[in-house]
């Protein structure tokens, strides 16, 4: 298989996947109350073995993932992908006992999981966070025993929030050392001094603060090393920002699924809408952009499994062309659709809220640029310069 194709198991597996979240999942997203963690939805997904495939699968496979279940139902899709973000770091950096208790929790749907990294002046910046990790020095910590900190400051924009069961949370443990200062911890949501407060958002699950007023952890809490937490944050993002892009043409596939439909049976001007060539080269427009960014969304898992150098390069331009081509496709299919498609309830009134979301989390559309653009000056140092260069 390459990355630019599926093989015939793949392709009914999505389609499989596609059905499921139709018949089984949106019915139950429906009856979620919006704004709040939906906990039978998260069941259901595991019973159907979707979370604990976040543990064994690559990056190609959990896009696939995404991509089916956005078809269908979007909110079974960010559910799913919340576990996933929120754990990763678990599975990738925890501790035996850390892995022991949490993963199996998450993947049985009984353990909401949440990662925290955005701050209030710290979202696109994520090397200039400032939550504070401080060596406790209180009578009760033991001057030779394990390391112990305090943890004071605030998480903002976290999805899940304040309603996880733990949360991998990014803290400063060295002041002044930028990305190399910062440790990633593993916090449950019972530790003292830890609070949370709910934002109203227009996403469907919840979103909020975390307040942090000298909330204990220690080593065991660590996931990976001590100030290397950046590298498990990024190392994080790399993997799901391809997904998100993968979301992001799920969605993009389901506005113009819908736009076709919508064309080919509507009377307009003596015929059909899609007589129209002004409608037609709009519709062509829309599926070639769609198809561009699921082709990168695709090479940029297959470059993660395969170990490539350029992940985040390959990810970040796969999350940025798919993102923003799904908003301008679905906003395209509002256009064709005309006024039944802003009714509440209709397919795309629910698209057009949610796709707007994915061009700002896990990166913003500017930061991917500026990755994209770090990664190929990085290239042109690291390359020989060629004949022709030198003589210039």
């Amino acid at each position: 298989m390459t990355a630019f194709s599926l093989d015939p198991e793949q392709s009914a597996w999505c389609a499989k996947l596609r059905a499921v979240a139709a018949d089984c999942l949106r019915p139950l997203a429906e009856k979620g109350e919006p704004g709040h963690v939906n906990r039978p939805l998260l069941v259901e997904l595991a019973q159907l073995g979707l979370l604990k495939r976040l543990f064994t699968s690559g990056a190609l496979d959990l896009c696939l993932m995404r991509e089916s279940l956005a078809y269908a139902c979007t909110e079974a899709e960010t559910a799913l992908a919340l576990q996933g973000l929120g754990a990763h770091p678990v599975h990738a950096y925890g501790t035996p006992a850390q892995r022991d208790r949490w993963l199996p929790r998450v993947a049985e749907g009984t353990a909401v999981a949440a990662f925290a990294l955005s701050e209030p002046g710290a979202g696109s910046d994520a090397a200039a966070l400032s939550l504070r990790a401080e060596r406790d020095t209180s009578p009760q910590a033991e001057p030779d025993g394990p390391a112990r900190w305090r943890l004071t400051g605030e998480k903002c924009w976290i999805s899940n929030a304040p309603e996880s069961d733990f949360y991998t949370v990014f803290a400063r443990t060295t002041p002044g050392a930028g990305a190399r200062g910062v440790t990633a911890f593993l916090v449950p949501a019972d530790r003292p001094g830890l609070t949370g407060t709910p934002l109203d958002m227009l996403s469907p699950h919840p979103i909020g603060t975390l307040a942090f007023d000298a909330v204990p952890v220690n080593a065991g809490d660590v996931l990976g090393e001590p100030d290397r937490g950046f590298r498990v944050a990024m190392n994080t993002l790399n993997l799901f920002r391809p997904s998100v892009g993968a979301f992001a043409v799920g969605m993009a596939q389901a506005a113009l699924d819908a736009t076709l439909t919508h064309t080919a049976g509507r009377d307009a001007f003596g015929g059909k809408l899609s007589d129209l060539q002004t409608v037609a080269h709009q519709v062509a427009e829309m599926a070639q952009r769609t198809e561009a960014a699921r082709l990168m969304v695709y090479a940029a898992a297959a470059a993660y499994d395969e170990g490539a150098p350029d992940v985040p390069k390959r990810a970040a331009m796969a999350k940025l062309l798919a993102t923003e081509t799904a908003q301008y496709v679905v906003d395209a299919a509002v256009q064709l659709h005309g006024a039944r498609a802003l009714r509440r309830g209709h397919l795309l009134e629910h698209l057009y809220r949610e796709v707007r979301a994915p061009r700002i989390y896990e990166g913003a559309s500017e930061v991917q640029r500026a990755v994209i653009a770090k990664e190929l000056y990085k290239e042109l140092g690291d390359r020989e310069p060629s004949a022709e260069e030198d003589r210039a």
